[in-house]
């Protein structure tokens, strides 16, 4: 068992003419907090999207867990996979969206437990058990009957964190999770996060708290224009950083 959950190898990705990701490296190691900063557009979102493959890179290598995402190598040759397989793949890697992306029509009870069911195959009443523990664990045990409706944003967000646990995932993935929120509810969302990090969950986030990079990162990446910039441990990357454009970056933020 490889010492890596994630290990990209020079990943490049383009839309047209427009180059997103340039040959981007990153390795992240079982257990560890990655974060991902940058201007906007600068390929952070992408580079998670590969990670799960709801986009597909156009080269390089990608693996999770040791095994190629998206792709299996016959003959020296890389064939993508069928969806069956990918979607089975995805459903060990945990993503939380900007937007919350829950059932409107759907409590708070079923939106966690339908992938249970259905990918997993997981019986309704086991399910609806394992619900209620990660209800309890991102503080929201008296709301699984509510509607998404009924939340605040903060609320949606933590529910969005337990739907993707209830799958255990081996690897989570956070894509600004807290740019859509009031700044008043950010800190319940990464009050559950800093926990799930204690806990040992690998995790990689795409953020603009840097508090919460300072804090709970091993490693920060900086990305701009598609390219690592410079990469570190958080007091390196933020406290003294080497690139003029990234210094020109958290004279803006921080």
């Amino acid at each position: 068992m490889t010492d890596l959950m994630v290990d990209a190898k020079n990943i490049a990705k383009h839309y047209g003419n427009i180059e997103v990701l340039k040959g981007v490296n990153l390795q992240v190691k079982r257990g560890e907090v990655t974060c991902l900063i940058g201007p906007s557009g600068s390929g952070k979102s992408t580079l998670l999207r590969c990670i799960n493959h709801l986009e597909k890179h156009d080269a390089g290598e990608l693996f999770v867990d040791g095994n190629l995402v998206g792709y299996e190598l016959k003959d020296n040759k890389l064939y993508e996979r069928k969806s069956n397989e990918i979607c089975q793949s995805r459903s060990e890697i945990g993503m939380v969206f900007q937007r919350f992306n829950l059932f409107a029509h759907l409590t708070v009870l079923d939106n966690i437990t339908i992938g249970m069911i259905r990918v997993r195959g997981i019986a309704p009443d086991r399910a609806a058990e394992k619900a209620k523990e990660l209800l309890r664990r991102v503080g929201l045990e008296n709301k699984e009957s509510n509607y998404p409706s009924q939340l605040s944003g903060g609320q949606q967000q933590r529910v969005a964190i337990a739907r993707a646990l209830a799958m255990e995932p081996k690897l989570m993935l956070f894509d600004e999770p807290t740019s859509a929120l009031d700044p008043e509810l950010v800190g319940e969302v990464l009050d559950v996060m800093k926990d799930l990090a204690n806990s040992g969950m690998t995790m990689i986030v795409v953020t603009h708290e840097m508090g919460f990079a300072r804090e709970v990162a091993d490693t920060v990446y900086f990305l701009d224009q598609g390219v690592i910039e410079e990469s570190g441990e958080p007091q390196q990357v933020l406290s003294n950083p080497r690139s003029e454009r990234l210094q020109g970056f958290l004279s803006k933020v921080l």
